[in-house]
Formats: C-alpha cells, structure tokens, sequence
C-alpha cells in the first residue's frame, strides 16, 4: 500500500483529471427496451433486447495455483474470474436449484464465488418473489437462506470451483442477538462461513418493507460480533446508501462513523454506495469521496456489483474514463461481482449478461487493476485463499 503522502498526490492528481473529464453533466441512458421473448426477470433486472449469447468462457482452476501461463487480454475474456457477490437465494420464491447455479458459474467462467443468501428476506406466507411488488409486507432478516446454502454445499460439494459461504442473517438494526445466531450457524455448520454480508445499513429501496436506516446507537452495539469478525478475519460487506437525488450524501457520515468505529474490520462498500436513489452523482464528486475515504481508512474496499452503476456510470464514455483512472489508482482495494439474485426464472443467458455488464469497465483498466480484480488477487488477499492470480502476458 502507498504511503499516506504518496496517496495525497496520487488524488490530486486523480482529482485534476476527474474534473476535467467530468465538467459535462452525465445524463444517464434510457432505459433499454425488453425483448418480446425474454425471459421475464423480477423488477431490480432490465434485459436489454439482445442479451448474452448462448456461449461459454472455460477457466481452469489449476491455473490459479500458482505458476500457470499467462492471461492474454487480447485473446481471453475480460469478465471477472471472482464474483464476490452473488445471492443464490431470492428474497421470496424458488431459487435456481443449487448444481445448476453452480454450472452457470462454471460456465460463464467464475471460479470464485461468494455463496449470499439475501439481505431481507420475504416471509414464507407471502406469494412475492420479489419486495418492491409487495410494498408494505416486511423483508425482515433471516438465517433460513444461509442455512439452505450451507446444506446445499455440503449435499452438492462442487468440484472445480470454490465458493465461500457468507452470513447474511445479521439485522444491524437490533444487533444484540447476532453474536447468538453466530453461535447457532458455529454448532450447526462449524468453520463454513468465512464472510458476512450482504447486510444492510441503510437501502432505502426497501423503507417501504419495513426496513429503518441504523443509527450510530446501532453501531456503536455491533462491538460484540465485530469482535468475532476481527478474530476469525472475516470482511463485513455492507450495502450501506450513500444518498438520493435530492441529497447525494446524505448518509455520508453514517458511513464515515462506521469506518472511525471499526478501523481494524475489513470493510467492503457494496456498489461503491450507489444505487437506484442515486443514479446522478457527478462522478467527480464521488470519486472524490471516494479517494479520500481509501486513504484514511486501509481496510475498506469497495465493490463495483450491480448493473445500475454500469447503466448509469460506466456506459458513459466521459463518466467511464474517469472511473477507469479510479480503479488504476486503487487497483488494491476493490472487489467485482454481479449482484445476481438467482430466482427461479432467470436462465444461464441472464447471469452471463449481468456478468459481462459489470465486467465491462475492466476492459479498459491497465494490466496491474485487471490482475488485481477481475482475476481475483485482491479477493484471494482478502480471504486469505491460497490462489494466484496469473501475470498478464506482455
């Protein structure tokens, strides 16, 4: 890691090029129409008319143990090896059944996966599948869909591939029986799960499903299982707003304590704070927050999940290019995924398309970002998996 000094310049000079690059306003792309004979995916997913071809993007494991050959950026696929957020369990209704989710990883090229339950889950009376069709019923936490993963890895044991099993039951809201649930998933499944989150701090699309922001009393009452977290080294993700169109950062400082509270947790940011309420932040200025917030804070990184920033950051070449000069300048410190959520309905076309989406801006960072990210380097420092990301060939 830079030193503090040396990461001073290299935002500055970071910030120059931003608002050079960012003095157009960036008008986010209508929405892309639905192609007649898509399948019908729930609300939070566009298909776009053409979606991913019907292919497939062979990786090998071995390759990743150290001394395989290079990767060939201009021969091998760009999308990510690691999808470090993937929720194979929907917030209501059916998931896609677990080998066939696997084999949709395999396929598509993801050997690395996070096994996500959901943050909120529907309750078992409700016909939704997905909580915005259902305004006014509770999406409240649950362990039902961590234990479901954790017996399906088990039942399956997936070769070829390595999946990690998250806790996604934590309600950060009312914390004081968390550190039992962690006990409850120890007895029942001991040394399986080595990540927490997705967990929710503040997601305002889901106010209306009974979900609250937490408030820094909250925070300060997650010492007990940050403790563990600390101990075990597992990273907490956090899907934590970072504001809405009529004030961009308005939940800013709950982050900002957050990190001031628990400097030593590794800490990753889900969708760099993005999200549908927050779809014109002038990147310039979250760059900018962005930047400073890695340098004060060393274990905090942040995902590029979720097709909303593609769709409303990336696709813009003026917005991209300085996004693009973000990630070279932090290649360390962030994590892709795609943010799936494998309902059901959805087919291998619509996580391969999800997968590209959120891939697409690692097309253009230089050779040391794509190592770090797309092939997995900083996912495996992280976990501290005992895998090498191959060198880039020269």
């Amino acid at each position: 890691m830079p030193s503090f000094g040396t990461g001073l310049l290299r935002f500055s000079l970071l910030a120059t090029f931003v608002l050079a690059a960012c003095s157009e306003p960036v008008v986010p792309p209508a929405a892309p129409p639905v192609a007649a004979n898509a399948p019908v995916p729930p609300a939070d997913i566009a298909v776009e008319e053409e979606i991913a071809p019907d292919v497939s993007y062979p990786r090998d494991l071995a390759r990743f143990q150290g001394g395989g050959a290079c990767y060939n950026r201009a021969s091998e696929p760009f999308t990510a090896v690691v999808d470090s957020h993937n929720h194979f369990r929907p917030f209501g209704g059916a998931p896609i059944p677990f080998p066939e989710m696997v084999e949709h990883l395999k396929r598509s090229g993801v050997l690395f996966a996070n096994l996500y339950g959901i943050g909120q889950s529907l309750p078992t009376s409700s016909t939704c599948e997905y909580y915005l069709d259902c305004v006014g019923t509770p999406a409240l936490p649950s362990v039902k869909n961590d234990f479901a993963n954790a017996q399906d890895l088990l039942d399956y044991d997936p070769q070829g591939i390595v999946l990690t099993l998250s806790m996604t039951f934590p309600d950060l809201q009312n914390p004081e029986g968390i550190l039992d649930q962690i006990a409850l998933v120890d007895r029942e499944f001991p040394n399986m799960f080595r990540w927490m989150g997705e967990v929710n701090v503040v997601k305002q699309a889901l106010f209306g499903n009974a979900h609250e922001a937490a408030t820094e009393d909250d925070i300060r009452n997650w010492a007990p299982f940050m403790a563990v977290l600390r101990e075990r080294g597992i990273p907490l993700a956090l899907h934590m707003d970072l504001g809405n169109v009529a004030n961009h950062t308005e939940f800013l400082p709950l982050m900002e304590f957050i990190l001031n509270a628990y400097p030593d947790n590794d800490i990753v940011w889900m969708h760099m704070g993005l999200s549908n309420e927050l779809k014109v932040i002038d990147p310039a200025e979250h760059i900018a927050l962005l930047s400073r917030l890695l340098e004060a804070h060393p274990k905090l990184f942040l995902d590029i999940s979720w097709r909303v920033i593609y769709d409303n950051y990336f696709v813009d070449p003026v917005s991209r290019a300085a996004y693009v000069a973000f990630l070279n300048a932090y290649p360390t410190r962030i994590l892709p995924g795609t943010d799936f959520v494998a309902l059901h309905t959805k087919t291998y076309d619509i996580y391969l398309h999800e997968l590209r989406l959120t891939s697409d801006i690692l097309k253009d960072v230089d050779d040391r970002a794509f190592r770090d990210i797309a092939l997995g380097q900083n996912y495996f420092d992280l976990l501290g998996l005992d895998y090498v990301a191959p060198e880039i060939c020269q």
